[in-house]
């Protein structure tokens, strides 16, 4: 059964000679790389979300396994919560990470989506069968009650729109950043770094069932591994210009991580 709906007029999509299709003839063609854009007519997502500069410094550093403890929690929960042959949603998947990740170590059916032309189609070259497209997670493009489970890390939280497109016995897992979660890097970008208040998303008709925190520490010992990780977090944007060039000056970086997994329920 296809999940994914015309983000036009809501009918079924389904997909023939690399086109998706539905009922009322709006179409969507597969792209060379494998991905669909599934967005409005007038947003191409070629400039929204993350820009390929961000996608590609995300990508190498995930590629790199710094938030493999992350990416074993997700799947072990997905092992836990479903079973074969059910879907799973990834949304806002980024570059694709944590799909592959749990793609290569169950068997599902395996979708995901971002706002972000740039990592959907760094998403679609990895070497899974998941299926990538870009839509808008204000208005998912997937038919109502047709995913077992979903998973949203570091988003926005959208719950009527997560309610809607998990099935009745299904579950939603989210992370939010735990509270020592990236302190080392904190420290060399500002005089005063502080440490996060692990506030859980708003989640009405939702009920939490499950958290798990998840621990480590990484040590990253080039400045490009450095360098990636700072353009992937909220810090790049508003970090002080004497804080950046400590940044620059740094040849290895320490850090905590640390990470809260909440899984819930429909009501």
């Amino acid at each position: 059964m296809e999940i994914m709906k015309c983000p036009v007029c809501g009918q079924a999509l389904l997909c023939e000679n690399r086109t998706w299709r539905c009922a009322s003839s709006h179409s969507y063609d597969i792209a060379k790389e494998g991905y669909v854009n599934l967005l409005s007519a007038h947003k191409s997502g070629e400039l929204m979300g993350d820009n390929r500069e961000m996608a590609l410094s995300r990508r190498d550093f995930l590629n790199k396994g710094y938030y493999a403890p992350l990416a074993d929690a997700v799947t072990e929960r997905l092992r836990q919560y479903t079973a074969d042959g059910d879907t799973v949603l990834d949304i806002c998947c980024g570059e694709g990470y944590y799909t592959a990740y749990a793609a290569q170590r169950l068997d599902r059916r395996f979708y995901g989506f971002d706002l972000s032309k740039n990592m959907v189609r760094l998403a679609a070259k990895r070497k899974t069968s998941a299926r990538f497209f870009v839509a808008n997670i204000a208005a998912i493009p997937i038919v109502d009650s047709a995913v077992k489970a979903a998973f949203h890390l570091f988003a926005p939280f959208h719950a009527a729109e997560f309610r809607r497109v998990i099935a009745r016995d299904g579950v939603i897992m989210t992370a939010i950043p735990g509270r020592d979660h990236l302190y080392g890097l904190k420290e060399v970008l500002y005089d005063q770094p502080y440490r996060n208040d692990e506030k859980e998303p708003s989640a009405e008709g939702l009920t939490a069932v499950e958290r798990v925190r998840v621990q480590g520490e990484i040590t990253l010992d080039t400045h490009e591994d450095i360098n990636a990780l700072f353009k992937m977090t909220p810090y790049y944007y508003h970090t002080p210009s004497q804080g950046m060039k400590r940044l620059e000056r740094r040849a290895t970086l320490t850090t905590p991580i640390e990470f809260i997994l909440i899984v819930y329920k429909k009501e």
